[in-house]
């Protein structure tokens, strides 16, 4: 059910790979309601996934950019609005890459050339993106910026590494970039702090499965889906939640709040 939220509204939707990236069920769900959008990829993702796909079913043009090139994404912000007709209001970041996790190079044998690849492409981009976005005066008043987080950047998760510190670095952008946003623009800037999701990214994270299981377990809910998270990506995206911003927000079934679940108990008793 489609409610309008975004009616009228323009945006810049970031990473969308397949149809089992969260960034695709956000651009389908803006859709939805109403927005219009421009879909953006690094070129080499973009061969890699199904984009053109997306563009035809939602009628979206794509401009390519490299989210870590400064010259790229003043072309992306420039462009986006000529081709929608005006200033953004809504821009989703979702970008993650970890050359360590890709080699399966344990945390403390981290490769620091890929280790700054990673901070680059992940969290740095989000700064960049805002700073390009500043400059040209691209977002309008009480736009919103989302960027994708995990909990890791909080606590511990040996799987995750140096993805877990490149994250907590994100989250820290948002806040320290949404104040002075949002004290000169008005523009609100907030991360989601998603449940392991079943996409190409996060299956791609060594013992994966077993994790996702234990989540399942732990959180009163279970784990939150793509779908549900691209819903709550909307709420921020719209007027709703105009007065949110700096704030990393927990979307994974209450996982975060929960020290142990009966389930995970009884495994241990067995």
């Amino acid at each position: 059910m489609a409610y309008n939220l975004l009616k009228g509204k323009r945006g810049i939707i970031t990473g969308a790979l397949d149809a089992n990236s969260i960034a695709w069920k956000v651009a389908e769900k803006a859709h939805e309601e109403g927005a219009t959008f421009v879909l953006t990829n690094a070129p080499i993702a973009m061969r890699m996934g199904e984009i053109k796909v997306l563009a035809e079913k939602t009628k979206s043009e794509i401009v390519p950019a490299d989210a870590t090139n400064i010259e790229e994404l003043t072309t992306l912000f420039t462009k986006s609005q000529e081709i929608l007709g005006g200033k953004i209001d809504f821009v989703l970041h979702s970008i993650g890459m970890s050359v360590n996790i890709r080699k399966n190079i344990p945390y403390v044998e981290s490769n620091y050339d890929y280790f700054m690849k990673g901070i680059d492409v992940s969290a740095m981009s989000l700064h960049k993106m805002l700073s390009v976005a500043k400059k040209l005066d691209a977002i309008n008043d009480y736009g919103s910026v989302v960027a994708l987080t995990y909990m890791a950047a909080q606590r511990t998760y040996p799987f995750y590494t140096d993805m877990a510190d490149i994250k907590a670095m994100l989250e820290s952008i948002a806040r320290s970039f949404g104040y002075h946003y949002g004290k000169e623009k008005k523009v609100r800037i907030n991360t989601v702090s998603q449940s392991p999701t079943k996409t190409t990214a996060g299956t791609g994270i060594k013992g994966f499965d077993d994790f996702y299981n234990f989540a399942d377990s732990v959180s009163p809910l279970g784990n939150a889906d793509a779908e549900s998270c691209a819903d709550y990506c909307i709420t921020l995206f719209s007027d709703l939640t105009r007065m949110v911003t700096m704030q990393n927000l927990y979307h994974d079934g209450g996982y975060s709040s929960t020290g142990v679940s009966a389930e995970v108990m009884a495994k241990f008793g067995e």
